[in-house]
């Protein structure tokens, strides 16, 4: 502790926050880009030994390998679920929207546990065949390193949050080498305003950890494709209607993910959630191949021009030649990606939706180009329909255009394909946004109340806890006392205004001690007047409801002119004031705490 403390002290003569902020930007990249490349190496060798177990003939007898990989599934979800219980000893969150909600409400406090807890359980449940990505665990992780390292050095609430923002943008932009991606990443899915304050820090991390990823793992990303046929403007139309089905199946997988989660959730046995989704899991990915694990392979197979891949290991691989099969193949999956993907998560397993995404998004893109081609339409491109695909799907479910434009620019090393990218994920976003307004990590938090967004001023008056605000230092009185007891109740309060209460606590109404002056002195009264005479009734523009929103509190300071409004609960019981210097000074707290500038 002693080290620390010297730490510290030598930090705050030596050095200012802001020169601190971006050294630290370059520890949080490097950490982060780390992070990428271990969780990537460990689901690869962990995956590679589990899967040649599963399928090496001199270790098995005929046909059990697909008993094996039936219940592979079922075993990486148990083992999760222990390491969760027994080694992390407690809920590790839930990736993202944890991290959003530590944004919103805990001045983006992560536990320190969450630097590694959801890098091991992905790796177990990946590695053996969860149906579900390694970003969003990767990007929990990266957030949870600059959370703590800001805490560490006892930074601002501001800088805490944006180093939680640039262990983000490391982590995705090191795990997909995509540094522009990992600084859109947080832009748009962690709500961050772009200023001159925030943009440098981020691209310092993404680079490093970009960087990092190259000097580890070389010029091997997660899965790249060099265009080899430009975008033709004749193409448009064709891009217009894969932003459209794109949509379709965005909003589809948002609703089938909410629907099997939430089944999930209301069985009570944790033992049983696992037992059922372990096997449902394991039957899908014995029937269905590709959606064993992350499924960049089979993506990736897509991309090259081999779809017969994804009938590998399929107990129906006999029908691969058939013309109408592969779309019909094509068409299960993308039902079925966004099934497995809940199931996996509903039933105890850490992973995340940004791979499943991309996945879902290039069989989309792979499908249309496919079907217009046996329908005898102008012949596309599939390879470039399922990238931009991917670029849409991503939009749709996490809203978040930019990133998903820079990300595949990226993978394919170029932007010959910007204007379809572009064109298809605003289709894609403009077609849902009716229907789903916030991405995937953050719908829930907004509809609770609890997500900060680009709109600070509406989020402060959403965030702000108004229970906090509440004043209680008022002295009662009650209906029925006398003058007598009004005096007493002046020499025991610092307040100029008494609350009259009912005996039962029912609010009555205030007395103001201007009005009640000319009296005080008059001990010949103090046993004949009664403070019913002497209270004000107070009308509804003078109360609000512990249930209501601080903005329709605003609201009523601004429309009444009024100082103070008394607080009571839904049964009309008496709770305090909530002044309006008060709220303004938390509000201007808030902004200062949550202002990128």
């Amino acid at each position: 502790m002693s080290l620390y403390m010297n730490i510290h002290r030598w930090r705050l003569r030596h050095m200012n926050e802001q020169p601190l902020l971006l050294l630290l930007a370059v520890v949080v990249g490097l950490l982060a880009g780390l992070a990428a490349v271990v969780l990537k190496t460990l689901v690869h060798y962990a995956g590679a030994f589990v899967t040649r177990l599963a399928t090496d003939s001199s270790l098995l007898i005929h046909h059990s390998s697909f008993i094996i990989i039936f219940f592979l599934p079922l075993i990486g979800i148990v083992l999760t679920v222990l390491f969760v219980k027994y080694i992390v000893k407690g809920d590790i969150g839930h990736g993202l929207p944890g991290v959003l909600l530590a944004i919103s409400r805990k001045h983006s406090k992560l536990p320190a546990k969450h630097m590694y807890a959801s890098l091991v359980a992905s790796t177990l449940t990946v590695a053996f065949g969860g149906s579900v990505g390694l970003e969003a665990p990767i990007a929990t992780t990266g957030s949870a390193i600059g959370s703590n390292i800001g805490r560490f050095f006892r930074l601002s609430p501001k800088s805490v949050r944006l180093l939680l923002g640039c262990g983000a943008a490391g982590a995705i932009a090191g795990i997909f080498k995509a540094p522009f991606a990992g600084i859109m990443f947080v832009l748009e899915v962690f709500l961050f305003d772009l200023s001159a304050t925030t943009a440098l820090p981020l691209l310092i991390s993404a680079l490093t950890a970009a960087t990092v990823a190259y000097f580890l793992m070389g010029t091997d990303v997660q899965f790249s494709f060099t265009v080899t046929e430009p975008f033709a403007l004749s193409q448009l139309p064709f891009y217009i209607v894969l932003g459209v089905f794109c949509a379709a199946v965005s909003l589809y997988f948002l609703r089938i993910t909410d629907r099997v989660e939430s089944w999930f959730s209301r069985r009570r046995n944790p033992w049983l959630r696992v037992v059922i989704g372990g096997l449902l899991l394991g039957l899908l990915v014995v029937i269905f191949p590709p959606l064993y694990g992350e499924g960049y392979s089979s993506l990736t197979a897509l991309l090259h021009g081999n779809p017969d891949s994804l009938f590998a290991g399929a107990p129906y691989r006999q029908w691969a030649t058939a013309v109408w099969v592969p779309l019909v193949l094509l068409a299960l999956l993308i039902v079925l990606k966004p099934l497995a993907t809940a199931i996996t998560i509903g039933s105890g397993g850490v992973g995340g939706t940004f791979g499943p995404s991309l996945v879902l998004g290039g069989l989309s893109g792979y499908f249309i180009a496919l079907l217009g081609n046996q329908l005898g339409l102008p012949p596309q491109n599939t390879a470039n329909f399922a990238l931009v695909g991917m670029a849409a799907v991503m939009t749709g479910v996490m809203h978040a255009p930019f990133m998903a434009t820079f990300l595949i620019a990226d993978i394919t090393g170029g932007y010959g394909l910007l204007v379809p990218l572009l064109t298809a994920s605003a289709v894609t976003y403009l077609c849902i946004n009716p229907f789903e307004h916030h991405s995937i990590y953050a719908r829930k938090l907004a509809k609770q109340g609890n997500l900060l967004t680009h709109d600070k001023d509406a989020s402060a008056w959403h965030l702000l806890n108004m229970q906090r605000l509440i004043e209680t230092n008022f002295v009662i009185v009650r209906t029925g006392d006398h003058l007598r007891d009004l005096v007493d109740a002046i020499q025991n309060s610092r307040r100029n205004v008494f609350p009259v209460l009912s005996n039962d606590d029912k609010f009555l109404g205030v007395i103001v001690l201007d009005d009640v002056r000319k009296i005080i002195f008059r001990p010949d009264l103090y046993d004949t007047v009664v403070v019913d005479d002497l209270m004000h009734p107070m009308s509804e523009g003078d109360l609000v409801r512990s249930s209501d929103n601080l903005s329709d509190v605003v609201e009523k300071f601004r429309v009444g002119n009024r100082y103070n409004l008394v607080v009571v609960d839904d049964e009309n019981n008496y709770l305090g004031f909530i002044s309006r210097a008060n709220t303004f000074s938390a509000y201007r707290r808030f902004i200062s705490d949550t202002s990128d500038e």
